[in-house]
């Protein structure tokens, strides 16, 4: 491994660095300074913000939002075993069928605990 071969791929980076400050640096000086109380405020979907934004969410709403992540990375792993499940043969399909199960499982308790139920 010659360390010359990484001459360019260093040089791109610290151009990169470069680039990413200067432009940064630049918009802090050119940039527009007109503080408004329109620009201050809370951006609530065109809405007038209600309320503190320091209120506690429900520990539904992140039960809800980490079942979202779980069966969102379980569709991620099924993408590359369906396209290679000829090659993978009957061990393969033995494997995702125990995975998917588990994931079943864990949803199927997560419904009994009543971690979906939205009140």
């Amino acid at each position: 491994m010659i360390i010359g071969e990484y001459i360019p791929l260093f040089i791109m980076v610290i151009l990169g660095f470069i680039v990413g400050a200067m432009f940064m640096v630049l918009s802090e000086v050119l940039g527009a300074r007109r503080k408004t109380f329109e620009k201050e405020t809370t951006y609530e979907s065109g809405m007038i913000p209600v309320g503190s934004a320091r209120e506690r969410f429900s520990i539904k709403f992140y039960m809800v939002a980490v079942s979202f992540i779980v069966f969102d990375i379980e569709v991620v792993f099924m993408y590359p075993w369906a396209v290679q499940l000829r090659e993978l043969g009957v061990q393969g399909l033995v494997a995702m069928s125990t995975f998917i199960v588990i994931l079943l499982a864990g949803l199927y308790y997560e419904i009994k605990k009543g971690g979906l139920k939205w009140d």
